[in-house]
């Protein structure tokens, strides 16, 4: 099933050129998006596939400590078999590694912070720009300012529920969304059909179902 990100976020557009022609008119920044963004994701993918494979080489059972890249399943999909298509899984690259101890079920209610972006693409000038679709903060991330969004992890779409059911509080992440476990073939606001998405999701605060929910005071620093 998808979900949607709540549509309480503004859409920022990065480093644009200013003007245009008849050349910037005719130019589609979004040209072979769904191969585009296949190939970006099957990129990301060898990367995440490179470093866990070295760490695993050094480190043994140890490798995760070592490492800050991982790869998880859609937990909406059956995690008896091993093998499956690449866009069943998200990648996960590790920013801060938080210090809680146990994560959050599908129907717990969780505090995150987020912002997601779509693929790097170019303008009719040739300059680069990634479009923010979706975000609870304006600036640098600071979990001082930052009020996370509350909601259960059921309530996001599939690949940013897996990742949250994947983190503890204080995780910070920067995940890769294949567009089959995102908003797939539509078009949802200012995310393109087809689009893998990368989202920095921090984990604030876990709440299990059924207990009460306090109201949210920043941490102290």
């Amino acid at each position: 099933m998808k979900r949607l990100l709540f549509p309480l976020l503004a859409v920022v557009v990065g480093v644009m050129a200013a003007g245009c022609s008849s050349d910037t008119e005719d130019y589609d920044p979004y040209y072979d998006w769904e191969q585009r963004n296949a190939a970006w994701y099957e990129q990301i993918a060898d990367s995440a596939r490179t470093a866990i494979a070295a760490a695993r080489a050094e480190w043994g059972e140890a490798w995760a400590d070592h490492c800050s890249w991982r790869m998880y399943k859609s937990l909406l999909k059956s995690q008896e078999r091993q093998s499956g298509i690449l866009a069943d899984s998200i990648c996960v690259r590790i920013i801060t590694r938080g210090t809680g101890t146990v994560s959050p079920h599908y129907d717990d209610s969780v505090r995150v912070s987020f912002r997601g972006w779509l693929m790097p693409t170019t303008d009719a000038r040739g300059n680069t720009f990634e479009t923010v679709f979706t975000q609870t903060y304006y600036g640098d991330f600071d979990p001082q300012l930052a009020a996370p969004n509350l909601a259960p992890p059921s309530a996001y779409n599939d690949g940013f529920a897996t990742a949250v059911q994947y983190m503890v509080t204080g995780d910070d992440w920067m995940v890769y969304i294949p567009q089959q476990l995102f908003y797939g073939a539509e078009l949802t606001g200012n995310v393109q059909p087809y689009s893998t998405v990368r989202m920095r999701i921090h984990l604030a605060a876990i709440y299990p179902r059924g207990t009460t929910v306090p109201e949210w005071k920043a941490p102290r620093r």
